[in-house]
């Protein structure tokens, strides 16, 4: 059985939502696989801390875990822990006799061994019932489905930010093309029903948790795009119409004359994806280039000088 997922993810029982995704995601971050090539540990615990969010982050999982109908792992506990009566309390006050049923405390204990051994159908047989019942099939409880299995899926910024089909190869060698949600960002989980591992009552899921890989030149800034664009002198002096790379490829750019080094641009939804199905912007920070030792343009501006006091707001 797996260790406490409140323990595994260091909160309270109490926590709320935000505090487990927030403890999961400081977690996960810290030990992706990725990052700690050299640590077996690391892998093992990266999983651990997966199985452990899956099950706090799903309410009615978190809900039946809390009240103890439900393991770390997912899997329904013992039946004789319910009721906190045992056999311990059986045999006292409200005791009707073997032949009568068998309860005490409110907990019917033929109707728990029945599920278990099979039922007989019958009340009123005590022990007797219990044996004559062996052979038939469960009488109650949901037979448990197998283990979930935990994937991980690196994605590109650009790929994210358009939300295009991403490609993934299950551990039967299947393979499934995935739509990636709105809103998706790094340690998104997606849950594949059906996808893991076979159990009695049927498969478990698969878990995909996406990891969105930084990208050369792309940085995100909440919903919006950043890229550092590099233009020419004589660009930003006339202006200038400039090819310019987005998410979903390049466009024309108008630069406006007389631009500085910082000046910002804005390309509207041209962004990464929101919940909503909105996206944020693409923003364009110019930052001017100058030749190396350039004579021609030494030449040019020699006995020039830019008189203004440009850096007077600075204090200096």
């Amino acid at each position: 059985m797996a260790s406490d997922p409140y323990t595994v993810l260091g909160v309270a029982r109490g926590a709320s939502e935000k505090d487990i995704k927030s403890a999961y995601r400081k977690l996960a971050k810290e030990l992706h696989p990725d990052t700690n090539k050299d640590n077996p540990r690391a892998a093992e615990r990266f999983s651990d801390v997966t199985r452990a969010y899956d099950l706090l982050s799903d309410k009615a999982k978190r809900a039946q875990f809390d009240r103890g109908e439900i393991d770390a792992d997912g899997n329904p506990s013992m039946p004789f822990g319910a009721g906190g009566g045992g056999f311990g309390g059986g045999f006292g006050g409200g005791q009707r006799g073997f032949g009568g049923g068998f309860e005490s405390g409110g907990v019917d204990f033929e109707d728990i061994l029945g599920g278990i051994f099979g039922g007989g159908g019958q009340r009123g047989g005590g022990f007797g019932g219990m044996g004559g019942g062996m052979g038939g099939g469960p009488r109650g409880g949901r037979a448990p489905k197998g283990a979930n299995v935990s994937y991980r899926l690196s994605v590109s910024l650009t790929d994210a930010a358009e939300r295009r089909d991403q490609r993934i190869t299950l551990s039967d060698g299947k393979t499934i093309d995935l739509k990636l949600p709105a809103g998706v960002e790094d340690g998104t989980q997606m849950r594949l029903s059906g996808k893991g591992e076979q159990g009695p009552g049927g498969a478990g899921d698969a878990i995909v948790t996406i990891q969105i890989q930084p990208h050369p030149f792309f940085r995100r800034d909440g919903d919006d795009l950043r890229i550092d664009l590099p233009i020419t002198l004589d660009e930003a002096l006339a202006g200038a119409k400039i090819k310019a790379p987005t998410a979903s490829g390049a466009v024309m750019l108008t630069v406006p004359a007389g631009a500085s080094s910082g000046k910002v641009l804005r390309l509207k939804g041209k962004g990464m994806s929101r919940k909503d199905g909105s996206r944020g912007d693409q923003l364009f920070a110019l930052q001017i280039v100058l030749p190396d030792a350039d004579a021609d343009l030494a030449r040019r501006l020699e006995g020039w000088r830019d008189t203004r006091d440009i850096r007077g707001r600075l204090g200096v």
